[in-house]
């Protein structure tokens, strides 16, 4: 069961990494860096630039950072293919890490330099960031993370407030009647 699960997080990772390299192409070869284009106006358009930060051009001085977090985190999610038992899980870890690629490709081989370069970005919503398909697809697996773990569910299927029940519950073994018969008590069944 968790060679599939494995194959849902890889085939995410895929899906996810070529949607997000081929919209980026197709922006840079249709549009020149500044060009709106309105799709569904006022709500969506497409808005074409280079973004050398993070979300929100946060810390456009310190592009090799955001380099070497990408890679630590597709390393630390590749490293975790084959414990993942959990269907959502596997979506979720897929989409983190095939945005993650996504923009990690930009970073190394685009301008203007490698490992430093700048993310395309061209999806704008009134008032907010403008974005691509990776920043939307590490956002919506960061929250079924979210989501996954405030339910207490692990990465491997199991859930953590059954195991620390589990723990929690060592000493009570048998049923009530059993352990009060332990305890010199009688249960109701025995009078």
């Amino acid at each position: 069961m968790p060679k599939r699960h494995g194959l849902v997080l890889v085939l995410c990772t895929l899906v996810i990494y070529l949607l997000d390299q081929l919209t980026k192409w197709w922006v840079v070869s249709a549009m020149d860096e500044g060009d709106v284009i309105p799709v569904l106006p006022p709500l969506l358009s497409w808005r074409f630039i280079r973004n050398p930060g993070a979300a929100f051009s946060i810390g456009t001085d310190y592009t090799w950072v955001f380099t070497i977090i990408m890679v630590l985190v597709s390393v630390a999610i590749v490293l975790q293919v084959r414990r993942v038992a959990s269907w959502l899980w596997a979506v979720a870890l897929g989409l983190v890490l095939g945005g993650a690629l996504g923009n990690l490709t930009d970073r190394l081989f685009r301008e203007p330099s490698f490992g430093q370069g700048h993310v395309v970005d061209f999806i704008a919503l009134p008032n907010f960031a403008i974005f691509n398909i990776a920043d939307s697809a590490v956002v919506c697996g960061v929250v079924l993370i979210v989501l996954q773990t405030l339910r207490g569910i692990d990465p491997d299927g199991g859930r953590k407030a059954k195991d620390e029940a589990a723990v929690g519950d060592v000493g009570d073994v048998g049923t009530p009647g059993q352990q009060r018969r332990d305890h010199g008590e009688s249960s109701d069944d025995e009078q």
